[in-house]
Formats: C-alpha cells, sequence, structure tokens
C-alpha cells in the first residue's frame, strides 16, 4: 500500500491511498464468503455458492462495495500510521478507483481529515503573571463569621409588613381562564431572592400575614410552562432569622475553640487559603490566555461547528443567531486551549498512571453525584476513557508551566502557588512522571489546574441525566 499526504491547511490533511490488489484480496474473498453465507441459490448450499454464481446472481459490484467497506477503515489506519498525522474526528472518504476481481487493478481512495496542528511553544519556564492581591481584611472575616452565625441562627415571626431577607410562608394557587393548574400550601421562601415565580417578590413585598395579593407570571415548570398565568399568595406568617451573639458561648457551640478570638483566627485563616485558591485560579487564567496570545493555535472548524451544534441543539436554541455566535466564540477559546495544553503536555512528556486517571474518575463521579463504579462504568461504554486521560494529562501539563511560571501580586510581591498543588509522594517506582508533574487530584472548581474543556465537562452518564 501507498500513500500521500497533501496539507490542505494548518489543521486539515488530504490522504491519497493506493490500495494493491493482492491487498484487497482477502477482503474480496471475505465479502464472497459473506455473500454465500446469506442469499439462496437453487442447487447450492448456502455458504457454498461459487464466485461465478455470485458474480451472475449478486453483481461482481456487490461483492466488491462489501470489500471495499470492510477494508477501507483498516487501510485508512495503516495510511495514518504510515504518515504520522494525528486525526480529530472522522474523516471524509471518497473512493476514486475500485478494481476488477478478473483483471485486479488498485483500490485508490482519498481521505480529507481534521488534525491536531503543529504548534511552536515558547520559552514555558519563567513567564510571569500578575495577580490580585490577597489581603484579608477584618470585613472579610465579620462576613465568614456572619455566615457561620447564619447556620445556627432561629427564625422568630414578627408582626410587619415583609421585608427583603425576611423568610414567609405562603400559599400558592396558579390558575390560567379560570382553571386551577397548580396549588400548594405552606411553602417557605425568603424574600428577594427571585428563586420561585417572576414578579414573586415584587407581589410580596410589604404584605403582612394572612394578606393576599394577584400578578401574573409565566409558569416555570410542567405542561404549560411558560404559559401565563394568574398567581394567588396568601403570606400566612413573616418571620426573621435572629443570629446568635459573637461571644465565647458561641465560639463553644459552632467550633472546637473556647474563645471568640480564636474561632476569629481560625476563619482569618480560612478566608487567607480561599484568597490564595482565588489567586491560584487567577494565575491559571491568565497563564492560559497570555499562551493563547502569544502561540498561533488554528483550530479546525469543522469540529468548532460540531461542537456548536451539539451544544445548541441540546439547549433547543438552534435558530438563536445570536447565542450561537457566544457559543462559538466559547468553544472556540475551549479548542485552543485543549491544543495547546495538548502540545505542552507532549513537550513535557507528560504521561498519566492508573492512580491519577482512577482519582480524576471518583471526583468526577461527586460531582455527579453517582456511585463511582457505576460512574466510571458508564464512562466506559461511552468511550470517555481517552478523553478524561486527555484531560488529567492536560491539567499536569498546566501544573507544570504554573509552578514554573513566575506569580506576583498587584503589589509586586512574589506568590507562592506549591501548596495548592498535589505533591508526588504517591507515585509509586517506574511511573514515568516528571518530579515537577504533581498529580491532578480533584475534578473541583477550587483546583487551580481544572480545566474549562469541552469534551469531558459536557459528558452526563444517563445516571446523571436522570
Amino acid at each position: 500500500m501507498k500513500s500521500a499526504v497533501e496539507t490542505v491547511n494548518p489543521t486539515r490533511v488530504k490522504l491519497t491511498v493506493e490500495v494493491p490488489f493482492d491487498e484487497l484480496k482477502p477482503s474480496l474473498d471475505a465479502a464472497y464468503r459473506s455473500i454465500s453465507k446469506q442469499v439462496t441459490v437453487p442447487g447450492f448450499r448456502k455458504g457454498h455458492v461459487p464466485p461465478r454464481i455470485i458474480d451472475q446472481r449478486i453483481g461482481r459490484g456487490a461483492v466488491i462495495e462489501e470489500a471495499v467497506n470492510e477494508a477501507l477503515p483498516r487501510f485508512y489506519m495503516q495510511a495514518v500510521e504510515e504518515s504520522d498525522v494525528r486525526p480529530l474526528g472522522q474523516p471524509t472518504v471518497d473512493v476514486t478507483e475500485v478494481p476488477d476481481p478478473a483483471k485486479g487493478g488498485e483500490l485508490k481512495f482519498t481521505a480529507e481529515v481534521d488534525v491536531r496542528p503543529e504548534l511552536e511553544l515558547p520559552e514555558l519556564d519563567g513567564i510571569e503573571v500578575t495577580v490580585d492581591d490577597a489581603e484579608v481584611t477584618d470585613a472579610d472575616v465579620d462576613e465568614r463569621l456572619d455566615d457561620l452565625r447564619q447556620r445556627f441562627g432561629t427564625l422568630v415571626g414578627v408582626d410587619r409588613p415583609a421585608q427583603a431577607g425576611d423568610f414567609v410562608s405562603l400559599d400558592i394557587r396558579a390558575t390560567i381562564d379560570g382553571d386551577e393548574i397548580d396549588s400548594v400550601s405552606g411553602i417557605s421562601y425568603e424574600v428577594g431572592t427571585g428563586t420561585m415565580l417572576e414578579g414573586m417578590d415584587d407581589a410580596i413585598l410589604g404584605l403582612q400575614a394572612e394578606e393576599t395579593t394577584t400578578f401574573t407570571a409565566p409558569l416555570a415548570g410542567g405542561d404549560r410552562a411558560g404559559q401565563e398565568a394568574e398567581v394567588t399568595v396568601t403570606v400566612q406568617s413573616v418571620k426573621v432569622r435572629e443570629l446568635p451573639a459573637a461571644d465565647d458561648d458561641f465560639a463553644q457551640l459552632a467550633s472546637e475553640f473556647d474563645t471568640l478570638d480564636e474561632l476569629r483566627d481560625d476563619l482569618r485563616t480560612q478566608v487567607e487559603q480561599v484568597k490564595r485558591v482565588e489567586q491560584g485560579m487567577q494565575a491559571r487564567e491568565k497563564l492560559l490566555e497570555h499562551l493563547t496570545e502569544v502561540v498561533d493555535v488554528p483550530v479546525p472548524e469543522g469540529i468548532v461547528a460540531e461542537e456548536v451544534n451539539r451544544h445548541l441543539e441540546g439547549e433547543d436554541r438552534l435558530q438563536d443567531d445570536e447565542h450561537r455566535a457566544e457559543v462559538e466564540v466559547e468553544a472556540r477559546k475551549a479548542f485552543q486551549q485543549q491544543l495547546l495544553l495538548d502540545a505542552i503536555a507532549e513537550k513535557a512528556q507528560v504521561s498519566v498512571n492508573q492512580q491519577e486517571l482512577v482519582e480524576y474518575i471518583v471526583a468526577s463521579a461527586q460531582q455527579y453525584g453517582m456511585d463511582p463504579n457505576a460512574f466510571a462504568k458508564a464512562v466506559d461504554e461511552a468511550g470517555q476513557v481517552p478523553a478524561m486521560v486527555s484531560e488529567v494529562a492536560r491539567r499536569k501539563a498546566l501544573a507544570v508551566v504554573l509552578e514554573k511560571a513566575v506569580v506576583k501580586d498587584a503589589s509586586g510581591r512574589e506568590v507562592d502557588l506549591s501548596t495548592l498543588f498535589s505533591n508526588d509522594e504517591t507515585e509509586e517506582p517506574g511511573d514515568e512522571l516528571q518530579e515537577s508533574a504533581p498529580v491532578a487530584r480533584s475534578a473541583s472548581a477550587n483546583d487551580p489546574t481544572a480545566l474549562p474543556g469541552i469534551a469531558v465537562a459536557d459528558f452526563e452518564p444517563d445516571d446523571a441525566k436522570a
């Protein structure tokens, strides 16, 4: 077999393949055997119909078609390997010549396919990144303390009109043209959160217990979702959340500390850690932005279009041109980052071991609220394991560059992000990992190396969808 590669553009190639008759003949023989088992010809047992009879009854063209269809994927993959191209997606194949079993000849075809572009990477050591300061103020600690007090607060009834932040008990009834669509009694709602019907907050602000009002709003769910309904709301009670006093007694109730000062010191440490994680995430984003600015990363247009259509189909918004433009920008950016990090992973010789993959799958299963074993089975059945391996490799590639970057805050102080990355203590002898490539342990949004990828991020096993 002979093959040649023609570059159509930086992200697409055309393979021209010529297969001698002798290499196609095993597939032709297999096609004759397969057809022989399927056809019924008087005087011959199934599976024993001679090729000349098949040519007469079925036609030689049908045999060649079956043989070519069976052989094409194999010859295509052989051409890909010999040509050292790295496909992205499925090829467009055009058969230009087929052999004649009686006269011989060659099978000739072309295959156009999107490929991974060759990228020229800059020096990856010492890239400078500036992030926000991580100063912790007393106001930050007060906010954290108030959040904790909220958890231990109690609801107390008040005899006054409802205000934003109050908790009300409601009876709700929705009708369309006088027909009751739905009703609910005694539902609790925090005024001002906007988590129920459109216009609900405006309707109940200023109402006291036992007062009723009516407003019009589109239904949020059910068979008639989106239809305008007349909604009647009755306030049964108005309550406020009273917070416990911030003192030593509260510290003992809400924590392992004996005094409020000790609790505040611990909360300050928590805020510091959160801000350091935020610095890490900001450094990640700025590093990726810098790399995509200095590296020309062409993206296959077909891959982008396919992802955009898949996304819009899932939202049932194929005709929304404005949203399509937004999704296209995000899809292109995500693919650029993926291709860039794939190139970095290759340059840094990043590899993924079984433990890292298992830890990533377990963390992802937690995000979907699934049993890790069930999630792993769903991922395997969906053919998504290679995509997850690639995602872990990208995280490690990003971590390699982040660890070598010079990160400073807005005040010019150097920021040490090393403790945000996992170390290699769990690396087993023989693992082909660079010492600087930290283990990717989490799919959490708090992970500075977590990526806004598409292939894995959009994967939803059936159990999670249900």
